[in-house]
């Protein structure tokens, strides 16, 4: 199992995403996150296919198309952080933290 802990700024709604795979081809996705547009995403998102999460043009994402629905920000960290633990949870990357840092000089 791959756990993925976003901190997104901000809005302070911190997510944790789960992801575990049985065949490196399909992802299974539970979310926890404080956000109530996040929870409808996980509702709707639960078991997909991890070729179709991370490899097809960032519009034709299952990913993306929900966050399109519910996310109420354009910068949410969130939908790349459930792509990311899917590639881990299957094989198809390495873990490895990503990071976003912001300084005002």
């Amino acid at each position: 199992m791959i756990e993925v802990k976003v901190k997104p700024g901000n809005c302070g709604m911190d997510t944790t995403i789960c992801v575990e795979s049985a065949d490196q081809e399909s992802a299974r996705i539970s979310i926890d996150s404080l956000c109530p547009f996040i929870l409808k995403l996980a509702r709707e998102l639960g078991e997909v296919d991890a070729y179709e999460v991370c490899f097809t043009p960032v519009c034709d994402s299952p990913v993306y198309r929900l966050a399109g629905l519910y996310c109420k920000h354009p910068c949410c960290p969130v939908p790349a952080a459930i792509i990311k633990g899917v590639e881990a949870a299957c094989g198809l990357a390495l873990p490895q933290d990503v990071t976003i840092k912001i300084e005002k000089k």
